[in-house]
């Protein structure tokens, strides 16, 4: 079994890049940085995969161009992990902080999965809130959950190689942010599962990829 870990960022953001590297050193997690794409100040109609009668329709709205960025570098860190030859990858947001304990029970947890032979797609390490969950297994005070209805965020996200390949088979075209279409996709799958409490938070600094889009509260007490 291997974990290949991703930070997204984007190109001239170095203090975020520090602070992640900071962080995944703790945490005793070597990282590749995947280059973020810059929506900041695009008109979202310049970007081919963008569907805005699709959007209207789903969301009531138009999407920024900050949130067409941050789904087009969550799709490139998929394209980069099945280049790679890794069982798994751990994909971050810069804007995170991480449970210094997180690789260990991260790999309990993947360890449990391949035993198990349970057949997933993601999973969401960084969620506050979980709804319509079934409990899977348990580790030091953590728990494994089978997300029938997908949490929201992706600060920390964990793709199994079937997972990854599922996603970039489903893509089309982008309708809704990020976390919004892998509601909607695992929610319809149920392949999607969620560790509680969470193991990455963000760091409270304001995230550059999704740059315009209003986040509620999400409680940025340290671990």
């Amino acid at each position: 079994m291997s974990v290949i870990t991703y930070v997204i960022n984007l190109d001239g953001s170095e203090e975020r890049l520090s602070q992640a590297r900071l962080q995944l050193e703790i945490a005793g997690l070597p990282f590749e940085r995947v280059s973020a794409f810059d929506g900041r100040g695009v008109d979202p109609l310049t970007i081919g995969d963008y569907d805005e009668a699709h959007a209207l329709a789903y969301m009531g709205r138009k999407l920024t161009g900050g949130e067409i960025g941050c789904f087009l570098s969550h799709l490139k860190s998929v394209k980069q992990f099945l280049s790679s030859d890794a069982s798994y990858a751990l994909v971050l947001e810069d804007d995170m902080q991480i449970n210094s304990n997180a690789v260990v029970i991260v790999n309990h947890f993947l360890h449990w999965l391949e035993q198990s032979k349970f057949e997933w797609y993601l999973i969401n390490i960084g969620a506050r809130k979980h709804k319509i969950v079934t409990n899977l297994t348990n580790y030091d005070g953590f728990d494994l959950l089978h997300a029938h209805y997908f949490p929201i965020t992706t600060t920390g996200l964990i793709w199994s190689r079937t997972g990854a390949k599922a996603f970039l088979e489903k893509y089309d075209k982008i309708f809704c942010p990020i976390d919004n279409y892998f509601r909607w996709w695992l929610t319809d799958n149920n392949k999607g599962l969620c560790i509680s409490p969470r193991l990455v938070i963000p760091s409270g600094a304001p995230s550059d990829i999704d740059v315009g889009i209003k986040k509620k509260n999400e409680g940025r007490s340290p671990f």
